[in-house]
């Protein structure tokens, strides 16, 4: 019996990847470097030495993937547009290779009734770039809108809708601050002009975008926080903490202003980062939709040592995922509704565009199911208690290259065997689909 769920009509279907974690084919085509290759190519940079160079091969065998996505009967497919196979270097002369794969993936997905969901910019940027600074350098913002005028006018003509940035939050975190992802650098809190930048980024390629006529859109990596006491010192720090992971993304975009970091010694201008009129340029273009990863709550406590003004600590008593993550579906909810109290009005109807969780489990994946099972049924009441969410991507269609994690975490509906390249759906793709198949006919009786 298909897994029941009240959604509304016109509810959107879909699944999502980035192109770093299954294309490969990063020497093919006249691809330039991307921050990821140099990175993976470090000496224990990437768990086990692992690079992206062919994934899931997803460049010669998207026919076959979007077969997958076909047998799913999604509505749409999230999928990144690789920068430096559009500008090798970030800058200068088209690759025109690079735009007429995406031109095919484009037309192979819409000839099968599934909407293209492209995001601009997943992890992956031009090594050129990032040799000249990267995000720390604020040139790369219009090198970005560049770029996206450039595929936009290619594509926009059968691609309603874009995300500009994936996770800015994450990729400033990880590949800036604490240096466990590309392009590996450790700087703290020297990182937060890497914050801005990409703001900057995602406020012109907006106006690029709207300019052509085509949706905007961003997903931000949110995670509800939760103080580990009562005490002071716990609530402020899990405040200190909301505004760095939460707010420091979504308040300029929302509320057209940066959230305090007073706790971190930063000012509103980012540590001189924030010229004037670019809050202006970063918020005059309205978003049409946000997207929303989730994956679990942060539970905060004071700090015990200085640096920081908060301290991660554990949340006990629930299921883990093998990335070690804590599974709280009904954090989905919280996290929705606290969007809506905090930015009423100025909140642009949701999207969820990723959320799935890592198991090792092969093809009988219940885990899984009961995950996915668990935040649907999250996602429905948040429905229910007023909050405008308009689809469901789940993360991921397949399993790919997980980052510094190589291809030890799985997150796909379909078993790859990197060895093979071999495709097998798992259980979880058949309650997918069944669940999909069933909102539908639900829908048209």
């Amino acid at each position: 019996m298909p897994h029941r769920l009240d959604l509304p009509a016109g509810f959107r279907w879909g699944a999502s990847t980035a192109a770093y974690q299954i294309e490969g084919a990063v020497d093919e085509d006249g691809r330039g470097p991307s921050v990821w290759d140099t990175f993976a190519a470090r000496p224990g940079a990437v768990r086990d030495g692992h690079t992206g160079a062919v994934a899931c091969d997803h460049y010669h065998r998207y026919p076959e993937d979007i077969a997958l996505m076909k047998g799913l009967g999604l509505d749409g497919y999230r999928f990144s547009v690789a920068w430096p196979r559009i500008r090798p270097t970030g800058e200068g002369a088209v690759n025109p290779a690079g735009l007429d794969f995406y031109d095919r993936l484009v037309d192979a997905l819409l000839a099968v009734g599934i909407t293209p969901l492209p995001t601009l910019f997943h992890w992956d940027l031009p090594q050129t770039l990032e040799d000249a600074g990267g995000w720390l350098n604020r040139d790369t913002a219009y090198r970005f809108a560049e770029y996206t005028a450039i595929v936009a006018d290619r594509l926009g003509d059968r691609v309603p809708a874009w995300i500009t940035l994936n996770e800015p939050f994450v990729h400033m975190v990880y590949g800036y601050a604490l240096g466990i992802h590309a392009p590996g650098r450790a700087l703290m809190l020297d990182a937060l002009p890497v914050a801005h930048h990409q703001l900057l980024a995602h406020g012109l390629a907006a106006a690029a975008l709207r300019e052509r006529g085509l949706d905007v859109l961003i997903a931000n990596n949110l995670t509800p926080v939760w103080p580990a006491s009562s005490a002071d010192a716990d609530l402020a720090a899990a405040e200190a903490y909301d505004a760095l992971h939460n707010r420091l993304f979504t308040d300029p975009l929302l509320l057209g202003r940066y959230p305090d970091l007073s706790a971190y010694g930063v000012g509103p201008d980012l540590g001189g980062s924030v010229h004037d009129g670019d809050l202006k340029l970063i918020t005059a273009t309205p978003l049409d939709g946000l997207g929303v990863n989730y994956y679990n709550p942060t539970r905060i406590a004071a700090p015990t040592e200085p640096g920081l003004p908060f301290a991660e600590a554990p949340i006990e008593g629930v299921p883990r995922t093998t990335f070690d993550w804590p599974v709280v579906p009904d954090g989905l909810r919280e996290l929705l509704t606290g969007l809506r109290d905090r930015y009423g009005a100025a909140l642009p109807p949701v999207t969820i565009t990723e959320n799935g969780c890592s198991t090792t489990e092969e093809l009988d994946d219940t885990f899984r199911i009961d995950y996915l099972a668990g935040h649907l049924d999250a996602l429905a009441a948040a429905l229910a208690q007023g909050v405008d969410v308009r689809g469901y991507y789940t993360w991921s269609l397949l399993d790919n290259y997980e980052w510094a994690e190589g291809y030890h975490q799985r997150f796909g509906l379909v078993h790859v065997d990197f060895a093979t390249q071999k495709r097998t759906p798992r259980a979880s793709y058949a309650w997918y689909r069944d669940l999909i198949a069933a909102h539908r006919a639900r829908q048209a009786g």
